[in-house]
């Protein structure tokens, strides 16, 4: 199999993104209520009436699920500016691309949730389902990838058209209770992406040959988050609270608060430098490549086992346990990633590094009141940091697996296309359940916690198709 593609995309990178974002599709479509255990939700919203209890420390599987997003994003930054870094394009070629993806992110994040059919309508009937389909068309033709020069001036015609289109539907529609359109009624996620999107791109861009620095920025971010919560007003305070200027308020799209997770992509940045320096375009791995292959096997049984033990032990509240286990296998991991002979060293690199960020936060667990997402704690993000690096580590060990060579393929044809697999669910799936008559059937899968659990399944599998579907037409939405 290709392990990377001459066009320098990772398919072990392309493969975390898609479990993330096919696990975000999952822990929002299984049943909820006292179905499953506590387990399959997030922490601090436990069954079975899921309201959120910032008091209750610990983390789970659904709580890895975003910071493996922005771990990944983070680790595409350097792929894909190399070309405008090597080629010297300058700061104004960074900055417009900077502002371009933010403001369409923003779009992306206020039209998709106006458009779902719950919002429009506190009663959604046909009209508001097939409404929801129709804002699902007109985002295709705004984030469509058109590289037929041919069409190219009748695709920016037709892009230009739908975001007319869309502005107008927002104008025009009541909306939930008829408040009508608001700033502040949009994807937090999304927001969230954006704000990571610009300002991870020109951290990048002034730090790509200055990894130190890169570090150095995220600890002036840190010092501002101290500092700004503090009860005396100050500079820095004014810095961390910064939301308008004159009469225009803008913390529907900003606040500093969300550059807390740049210490999720950041680190995601170096592990993007290492894959790309270990790349051998067009190579085919052959099987004097596979020798160390053991070795490999059980460095990613090691990756798997540090997740769980993490998930387990910080759930449970088994801190020390799970302080213990955790320094045993990062030790282990050590060892291993240091025999294999890979490209550039880069699982030596990857368990390093892992394994720093994954005790760091340990050491951490306790300061806030615990581990928690939300709100998140620097725990939370140094823990999440590291078993994303082992969770990475783990696919590009499985991506040199020739058996397991499909698995790899299927997450990374939903990872190349994540904007299609965010809102497919919400403006396709759902709407289609909803004007066939089968959503009732869908919404009823709560009799016990297997039923609970494949009510996600199929509607995972579902988005899923549609996600491929688009890849396989090479129909990307990009930004």
């Amino acid at each position: 199999m290709l392990f990377v593609t001459g066009k320098l995309r990772n398919e072990s990178l392309d493969a975390l993104r898609g479990f993330a974002i096919l696990a975000m599709v999952l822990s929002g479509s299984i049943a909820y209520g006292d179905v499953l255990p506590a387990w399959m939700y997030h922490a601090q919203v436990p069954p079975p009436l899921h309201k959120f209890d910032p008091s209750i420390p610990g983390i789970t599987w659904v709580d890895l699920v975003f910071p493996f997003f922005l771990f990944s994003m983070g680790a595409a930054m350097p792929l894909s500016l190399q070309k405008y870094i090597g080629q010297k394009k300058g700061l104004m070629s960074i900055l417009q691309i900077a502002f371009k993806r933010f403001f369409l992110l923003v779009f992306f994040a206020l039209f998709t949730e106006h458009m779902k059919a719950w919002v429009i309508s506190d009663t959604p009937d046909a009209q508001h389902h097939l409404l929801s389909i129709l804002a699902f068309l007109l985002l295709f033709f705004q984030f469509y990838e058109n590289k037929n020069e041919k069409y190219k001036v009748a695709f920016v015609m037709v892009k230009i058209a739908s975001f007319i289109a869309s502005i107008a539907l927002l104008v025009w529609l009541p909306f939930h209770g008829g408040t009508g359109f608001s700033f502040y009624k949009s994807d937090i996620i999304i927001i969230v992406l954006a704000n990571m999107a610009f300002f991870g791109t020109i951290i990048y861009y002034f730090t790509a040959n200055r990894p130190n620095m890169r570090v150095a920025v995220l600890t002036f971010i840190i010092a501002v988050f101290l500092a700004g919560k503090e009860p005396s007003n100050g500079w820095v305070s004014e810095v961390f609270y910064f939301n308008r200027i004159s009469e225009f308020k803008f913390d529907w799209m900003y606040k500093f608060y969300f550059l807390k997770y740049l210490l999720i992509v950041i680190p995601g940045t170096f592990a993007g430098e290492w894959i790309f320096r270990s790349m051998k375009p067009e190579q085919k791995i052959t099987a004097a490549d596979r020798q160390q292959s053991q070795n490999e096997n059980v460095l990613a049984f090691i990756a798997v086992c540090l997740i769980f033990c993490n998930l387990f032990g910080l759930f449970t509240r088994f801190l020390l346990f799970n302080i213990i286990s955790s320094a045993i296998l990062c030790g282990l991991a050590w060892y291993y990633g240091s025999k294999l002979q890979d490209h550039n060293g880069l699982f030596k690199k990857l368990t390093r590094a892992g394994s720093y960020l994954l005790l760091l936060g340990l050491f951490l667990e306790a300061y806030e009141g615990g581990i928690k997402k939300d709100p998140s704690t620097y725990s939370y993000y140094f823990v999440t940091s590291g078993l994303a690096f082992y969770m990475l580590v783990c696919f590009t060990v499985l991506a040199r697996q020739k058996y397991l060579t499909h698995m790899i393929q299927y997450l990374s044809l939903n990872g190349k296309n994540p904007m299609v697999a965010y809102v497919a669910g919400s403006l396709l799936v759902l709407p289609l359940l909803a004007l066939s008559h089968t959503r009732i059937f869908w919404d009823g899968m709560v009799q016990n916690a297997w039923m609970g659990f494949l009510k996600g399944v199929f509607f995972t599998g579902a988005v899923s198709l549609v996600t491929i579907l688009f890849v396989k037409k090479k129909w990307f939405w990009k930004t």
